[in-house]
């Protein structure tokens, strides 16, 4: 067998392992009984030592060495994919394997936790985990990247290059931009929100959602969609992709949206280059570039008058509740806009303040200024402060998110750029074609197959700034506050 042969087998058994464990972890937020994350934990902990020892054999080791020494000579699939398992390598490889160990029962245990906690407000029985986290990611941080400060490699873990020096010079203009358009519409004329609210039978949702993955060209045969507290999306590889939503009998928005949201997570997955699967290459790129393609569908497509009008049929035909309201009415109530609770369910007006505030409480936890005794009387300042609600509960405040409890600190950030490449996505997309008339039309395909060129289907080929600059040019964060004030200063006029 030769080295590149030895290479692809590799490539195959740790997604194998991957797979392995990520089906573990889905059935734990899906449908696993409440008592099982013990018996979900044993098995997580073998799992992940062959992981671990797969990644930093002596013999792996060498034989990347070996293929990066001719790496010139290779083709650029294989040369690609040797750069991004040497980079797994070589970051593994300086954690030691118990600590490594433990950070994945630390999480399992974790997400068990905090599921308990968020649905008995219960923040005190959670608040050790993030101390715990913090505390290993901090050690990870010291061992892999010492150059860097520990949220610094947080932040890198999740989109290469970004740092807190980045996010605060995209962050600062966002906001001063934003604040006078959120307190033109809070000073207007209230949009009717009321249909938000009628009773909409969770076994209807469930066909609602069902239609939605229709009307988004979702391959039913690979993409499949679960329940959960806290939606998510996770993809064990372009032949299986796994969304989730949580459906409430009376705010139907929540899940329709949630649906939507995570069907732009499931088509990038879905769609990268059938090449690739199996492989480092295989998967997508960074989280701001996922939650582009997710923002994107949500926002830029969900919410649009063009959407609204090929959906509102669907939602009149399954809730007589909502028979007399008109597509007008629907569209303006599906973007409403007002300061809120929840980050999830934030209009797209007000949501960076939602991640903002908690990229600050991040910053502050990695630099040992605060500890997570601290978190809710901060998080509950912060909310006051920048959307000037109050917070009723720990439920609805610190422990409404579930990316703590995965160790996912550093992610929130990713949000509000993919926000921002969004936009810009989608002004570059206008002149190729007459998108909202495509919409109208039913035609997500076109729209599908525009995004699948310019990124799903690379992968990890491409490094993500690289992948973005060849879909729309230079990232000018404009394009985003100037889509945001023209499309709410129409609807509050």
């Amino acid at each position: 067998m030769t080295n590149v042969e030895k290479l692809y087998a590799l490539e195959r058994k740790v997604a194998a392992y991957s797979h392995a464990m990520g089906i573990l972890e889905y059935d734990g937020e899906t449908t696993a009984p409440k008592g099982t994350g013990k018996n979900r934990g044993m098995t997580l902990e073998i799992l992940g030592e062959e992981y671990y020892k797969l990644n930093t054999s002596e013999e792996t080791m060498a034989l990347l060495k070996e293929l990066n020494e001719i790496k010139d000579t290779l083709d650029e699939k294989t040369r690609r994919i040797v750069e991004l398992r040497m980079e797994e390598m070589e970051e593994i490889s300086k954690i030691p394997m118990d600590e490594y160990l433990a950070f994945q029962l630390l999480t399992n245990e974790a997400q068990d936790v905090w599921h308990n906690a968020k649905a008995n407000n219960d923040y005190a029985s959670f608040a050790p985990y993030i101390d715990k986290l913090v505390s290993m990611l901090k050690k990870f941080a010291a061992y892999v990247r010492p150059d860097l400060t520990a949220y610094n490699y947080m932040l890198n873990r999740f989109e290469k290059g970004l740092t807190t020096e980045k996010c605060d010079a995209f962050f600062g203009p966002l906001l001063e931009t934003l604040k006078p358009i959120i307190q033109h519409v809070i000073s207007a004329k209230p949009v009717d929100e009321t249909l938000l609210n009628v009773h909409f039978p969770i076994a209807d949702q469930r066909i609602l959602s069902d239609k939605l993955m229709d009307i988004l060209k979702m391959d039913r045969n690979h993409v499949g969609i679960g329940e959960t507290e806290h939606p998510f999306t996770t993809s064990f590889s372009r032949y299986d992709v796994r969304i989730t939503t949580h459906y409430y009998e009376n705010a139907f928005a929540s899940s329709m949206y949630s649906v939507i949201h995570e069907a732009g997570h499931g088509l990038y997955d879905g769609n990268t280059a059938e090449e690739l699967a199996y492989t480092s290459a295989g998967s997508a790129s960074t989280m701001a570039v996922h939650e582009s393609q997710s923002r994107f569908y949500e926002n830029v497509i969900g919410r649009s008058r063009a959407f609204v009008k090929i959906i509102a049929p669907e939602i009149r035909k399954l809730c007589p509740a909502l028979r007399d309201y008109t597509d007008e009415e629907m569209y303006r109530a599906f973007n409403v806009s007002k300061p809120s609770l929840i980050r999830t369910e934030a209009d797209e007006l007000t949501y960076s303040m939602h991640v903002v505030i908690r990229y600050e409480i991040e910053k502050k936890l990695f630099a040992g200024e605060i500890a997570a005794k601290d978190l809710p009387e901060i998080w509950n300042r912060l909310y006051k402060e920048y959307l000037g609600v109050d917070v009723p509960s720990d439920t609805e405040g610190v422990l409404q998110d579930s990316h703590w409890s995965g160790g996912g600190f550093g992610y929130f950030p990713s949000y509000a750029l993919g926000s921002a490449y969004a936009a810009q996505l989608f002004e570059t997309m206008k002149k190729d074609f007459d998108v909202e008339k495509e919409i109208e039309e039913g035609n997500l395909e076109k729209i599908n197959a525009w995004l699948r060129e310019k990124i799903w289907k690379f992968g990890c080929m491409k490094e993500p700034g690289d992948l973005m600059k060849d879909a729309f040019g230079e990232f000018d964060p404009k394009y985003y506050t100037e889509y945001l004030k023209n499309k709410y200063m129409e609807i509050y006029k």
